[in-house]
């Protein structure tokens, strides 16, 4: 469940009416917002300034035209496990081999083993490969700037979802006396699983409002 907007309104950067965002710079506004929320979801510690941002403040803090270089991101898990994830906004209308090297080597230097790229299109099959093939030793994510102008979570017709931990899953299976395989199925390239980043083996819990009952909760395990 993802959007297309190729040439989004100008959004207006402040009160002034002379102030205003680039279709190209509202487009990449619209993403941070997002990317931010998709963070704070996946229960990351996220600045309140990031959460906060306006068109004025975006513009302030990066430019009318800003350097996607310089939009990196870095958050920690509110956990206290110390785990970390960058978002890299790479420059490359198709990103190839050389920026994951890049991205992989900042990663190391910070020790994130978690990332996400924002792309302005997509990405090169020997790039694919090359994410593929670090997968034991990192995780890379990708979206396309067009997948992330809205946060899909949002929709009123998607029901609120909740990543189980893995003590959850444990209770969840034992209470119920399941095995994973039992419980229904969300794949991984499902939109909103793709959203919270969610593993093979990991739960959701989906909550959905009933006339009858107040809200109809299932789960769902991610294969």
């Amino acid at each position: 469940m993802s959007a297309m907007v190729d040439s989004p309104p100008p959004v207006p950067a402040s009160s002034s009416p002379e102030v205003q965002l680039t279709p190209s710079t509202s487009k990449l506004f619209r993403c941070y917002k997002v990317i931010t929320n998709m963070l704070q979801k996946r229960k990351y510690a996220v600045l309140p300034e990031a959460v906060k941002m306006t068109p004025a403040s975006f513009v302030s803090r990066f430019g009318v035209n800003p350097d996607r270089s310089s939009m990196t991101i870095m958050v920690e898990k509110l956990d206290g496990s110390g785990q970390k994830l960058m978002v890299f906004f790479p420059e490359e209308e198709k990103v190839g081999v050389k920026p994951i090297k890049l991205y992989t080597d900042y990663m190391k230097q910070s020790d994130a083993k978690n990332a996400i790229m924002v792309l302005r299109q997509g990405i090169t099959p020997f790039a694919k490969q090359a994410v593929a093939e670090l997968s034991s030793e990192c995780t890379i994510e990708h979206f396309r700037e067009a997948e992330l102008l809205i946060d899909i979570t949002e929709h009123q017709l998607v029901p609120e979802h909740q990543v189980l931990t893995a003590g959850e899953k444990k209770d969840l299976l034992k209470r119920y006396r399941l095995k994973e395989g039992q419980l229904p199925r969300i794949q991984q390239t499902d939109p909103v699983a793709r959203y919270y980043g969610m593993k093979r083996g990991e739960v959701v819990k989906i909550i959905r409002p009933s006339e009858t009952a107040g809200r109809y909760v299932t789960y769902r395990v991610c294969m």
